[in-house]
């Protein structure tokens, strides 16, 4: 990508362009111009890096929210998509999609998302969205170069319902200025940011009267008694089941057989799991000793740990446990965004990895590329710290009270009234955040009519919670995303 024209920065203490709305006076905006070329086709684009002050009932500013749009040029608004993309955390900036998935420029990483020496380096996205929708990527409150304004405590920002209410006034004030009423819109969201975008969805369309196109959904949980290994929850104990399998496919620890094809060795597990793992569990102590003996013989089999593990965690196998252990002979744990990596621990004992090395391997490139890209490419100067992922936004309330959150009913609420929304699930097998089988359950769950469920699109990977490090993956992503959005916006 090469810079085709000097930045220009555009401070609001300046007067504005007669044709521009007016800003608040403390909001900074920069625009450079920068050419990109996908599949051939070279195309020019304006980049904005900017911040918008949220103002309460008294009109008092409460928050500066940061955000960088791109824009390609010379298309017809009314026609050309824009999309809303966030990652998730709580606590996560854009980052991981901005620089890893749908910008113009990522983080260059090896052909399987392997590091490379640091520093990070930045290279053209071959994969970007921006030849079929323009972009704008948000960090959430206390995320990013975004804060809560000087005597307004951020922890008003920090919730499920809250979050949602500023990234909603968010996109409704740019879509304003940037006139994009009458654009087909669409939400990206991964992980957490799966949460914010079925939320946000039903926000929009009843809240602020914002009907989307599309909402794409990577790394999904909608409803988090999915993933909460808790004392007598056992929903994600059967539900992660699949992805040991995938993770320990990968690393060639199960039986022959089963290590011929994922997807048919995948395909009986997932029915093992509903047909006879499930039950299992659900009997609890009642369970007779021979087929407890059969359970754990094969839940061994389909995770490729030992029996006597399986048998001594009461047939119950945590995301923790399954990292610690997969490889535990080897001295080894495995990543827990992303099973495909491995990292060494202090000591073979424990039930817990040390680290996560799936998040180690990206934690320095992402947060060096970041940086070096908002400042010298893009024109930001700021002395702020750019919160890649901060856990100052805990305890983040999840508004729920003796169960467990879940915004399923927002996203088919959003479904069943809109008529025109497309939606696409996107799972990585060796998820252990996020896994693939409980967006199924989520999806099978739903209660949808056949002509609504229609409009809801499954896309599975080999990798992981960001599946799109891995090269395959990324170009997978695209084109899936591509063919949604092009059945989102027939007219």
């Amino acid at each position: 990508m090469r810079l085709v024209a000097l930045a220009l920065a555009l401070l609001a203490a300046l007067p504005a362009a007669a044709d521009e709305p007016k800003k608040d006076p403390s909001e900074l905006k920069v625009e450079t111009r920068h050419e990109v070329t996908v599949d051939g086709v070279a195309f020019a684009y304006s980049a904005t890096a900017g911040t918008v002050i949220l103002r309460g009932d008294d009109d008092k500013p409460r928050a500066s929210l940061f955000y960088v749009s791109y824009i390609r040029e010379g298309t017809d608004p009314a026609t050309r998509p824009i999309t809303f993309a966030f990652n998730g955390g709580p606590g996560s900036s854009a980052v991981w999609l901005h620089l890893g998935a749908l910008g113009p420029r990522r983080v260059a990483l090896g052909d399987e998302g392997e590091a490379l020496p640091p520093p990070g380096r930045l290279e053209d996205n071959p994969a970007t969205w921006l030849d079929m929708t323009d972009l704008v990527f948000i960090d959430p409150v206390s995320t990013g170069f975004s804060r809560a304004t000087e005597g307004q405590d951020p922890k008003q920002f920090h919730g499920l319902d809250e979050d949602v209410r500023a990234v909603g006034d968010l996109v409704r004030i740019l879509v304003t200025r940037l006139r994009r009423w009458g654009s087909p819109k669409a939400l990206v969201g991964e992980s957490y940011g799966t949460t914010r975008a079925a939320h946000l969805a039903r926000h929009l369309q009843d809240g602020l009267g914002m009907q989307l196109s599309a909402v794409v959904l990577i790394s999904a949980v909608l409803d988090f008694q999915t993933i909460r290994f808790d004392q007598g929850n056992d929903m994600p104990y059967w539900l992660y089941v699949p992805s040991y399998t995938a993770s320990a496919f990968h690393h060639k620890k199960l039986e022959a057989p089963l290590q011929e094809s994922l997807v048919k060795t995948l395909a009986e597990v997932e029915v093992w799991t509903r047909q006879t793992y499930l039950p299992a569990l659900a009997a609890g102590d009642a369970l007779p000793a021979a087929e407890r003996a059969a359970v754990a013989k094969s839940l061994a089999r389909y995770t490729g740990l030992p029996v006597e593990v399986c048998e001594r965690a009461d047939l119950r196998i945590s995301q923790g446990l399954f990292c610690k252990e997969l490889l535990r002979d080897q001295g080894k744990s495995v990543g827990r965004f992303d099973a495909r990596y491995v990292g060494t621990d202090r000591l073979k004992l424990g039930s817990s990895p040390d680290y996560d090395p799936s998040y180690a391997a990206v934690q320095g490139p992402y947060t060096s590329g970041i940086n070096d890209y908002l400042r010298r490419e893009l024109g930001f100067e700021s002395d702020m710290t750019y919160e890649v992922l901060t856990g100052r936004v805990h305890p983040w309330n999840l508004g729920a009270q003796n169960r467990y959150a879940t915004v399923v009913e927002s996203l088919r609420d959003a479904v069943v009234e809109n008529k025109g929304l497309h939606v696409l699930f996107c799972g990585g097998y060796t998820d252990l955040a996020t896994p693939y089988f409980a967006m199924d359950h989520t999806i099978a769950h739903m209660g949808l009519a056949p002509e609504d469920k229609a409009r809801v699109h499954r896309a599975t990977y080999a990798a992981g919670h960001m599946m799109y490090l891995r090269k395959a993956d990324l170009l997978k992503l695209k084109a899936d995303a591509a063919a949604v959005y092009q059945a989102a916006t027939k007219r």
